[in-house]
């Protein structure tokens, strides 16, 4: 019997390839809005991010959300994104 194939995605913080379960979806969707996307199913650009603070932190630091969504966030857009993802990294 084949096994599946396990989806593999880069987390834009530490830039290693890691399951796409394991990680934490941020979504640019078509009206413009940055949300963190906790399903995997919203419409729209996604990067993923580790569930770790130093991860979170080092992809805000370099600007990665910006860099992959070529657009600038605003400080509403950070702020939510950061509670998103620190109420994930409570839950693990």
């Amino acid at each position: 019997m084949k096994e599946k194939k396990i989806p593999m995605r880069m987390c834009v913080g530490c830039r290693e390839m890691k399951p796409k379960k394991t990680l934490i979806r941020v979504v640019h969707g078509p009206d413009g809005s940055v949300s963190a996307d906790l399903t995997g199913r919203k419409p729209g650009r996604g990067a993923y991010v580790c569930p770790n603070q130093e991860c979170v932190e080092k992809a805000f630091r370099q600007k990665q959300f910006e860099r992959v969504f070529e657009c600038s966030l605003s400080e509403e857009d950070r702020t939510g994104i950061k509670a998103v993802c620190a109420s994930c990294i409570q839950q693990n």
